[in-house]
């Protein structure tokens, strides 16, 4: 068969990868709010579109290229975040997960509605790249390629920021049990709000990646939620690593079902997937609850 032969397995093997890169920026993020607050934020996506958004107006605007652009996006969402953490979130931490979702998916509604009134219905795009790079017989997307680097990149910071840093200790200490880290002298509540103002930076960076590659509109990021709360349950609730490997299982694995069958079927994969994993392993691929 002609899918069989390695270039192909491969062409799809690299797609995979790449896409997968882009999720797990994206669900890392939101992982991250899960493990350090219990917080079920269902806005995480909306902060991906004001990346996206923000990257358009940019660059219809002024010209500029969106890997320019995140070098204003990311810090203006992360202090967008840290307040935003501070004024709602703090007040629904230690609080039921219901009453967080229903607090961030009010504000999800509100962002969306401001977005249609802003921006209107119309799907929008920054087509900056062109073409394919071309490996021997393989050619890759350039948009693809370039903001699935990107992505690996930055989550690759985050997880050494996390683990290498005294701050990004902090943040796991928090995480790991937010008593015993006040006990030891962490201000929790600075913590937190670090932690979402970077999980919401990390959300914008995905928006500014995802508008190179992908038609988006106001309304654009209910797939993406959804995606990515398959994800940290596939990788392990509040589980940072988990969720970057949860994000390239789920890349690669959409990459094969949409090359051998179909891309309707490619659209149901995290959920097949997110059933097959809660069967054999309910706890996700690395465990739950630490960043």
């Amino acid at each position: 068969m002609e899918l069989l032969e390695p270039e192909i397995l491969l062409q799809m093997l690299i797609n995979g990868l790449l896409a997968g890169a882009l999720y797990a920026l994206l669900a890392g993020g939101l992982n991250l709010i899960f493990g350090v607050m219990r917080v079920i934020n269902i806005a995480h996506a909306e902060f991906m579109l004001i990346g996206a958004f923000g990257a358009y107006v940019l660059f219809n605007v002024f010209g500029l290229h969106p890997l320019f652009s995140l070098l204003i996006i990311v810090p203006i969402i992360f202090v967008v975040g840290y307040y935003f953490q501070r004024v709602l979130i703090e007040r629904v931490v230690d609080r039921p997960m219901l009453t967080s979702l229903l607090a961030t998916y009010g504000v999800s509604i509100i962002l969306i509605n401001v977005g249609l009134l802003i921006f209107s219905s119309d799907f929008k795009s920054v087509p900056v790249l062109q073409g394919s790079f071309l490996i021997g017989d393989l050619a890759v997307s350039k948009p693809r390629a370039v903001a699935g680097l990107v992505s690996l990149v930055l989550s690759v910071g985050v997880y050494l920021f996390l683990d290498r840093t005294r701050l990004g200790k902090a943040v796991r200490a928090v995480s790991e049990h937010a008593q015993v880290a006040q006990i030891c002298g962490i201000d929790v509540r600075q913590i937190r709000m670090l932690t979402f103002g970077m999980a919401a930076a990390m959300a914008g960076a995905a928006g500014v990646m995802l508008s190179i590659i992908y038609s988006f509109w106001p309304g654009s990021g209910v797939d993406f939620i959804q995606k990515c709360f398959a994800i940290i349950i596939i990788g392990g609730m509040g589980n940072f690593v988990g969720a970057l490997y949860g994000g390239i299982l789920l890349g690669v694995v959409e990459s094969f079902v949409g090359g051998f069958i179909s891309t309707q079927w490619a659209e149901a994969v995290a959920y097949l997937l997110l059933v097959t994993v809660l069967l054999v392993r309910p706890t996700g691929l690395k465990g739950v609850a630490r960043a």
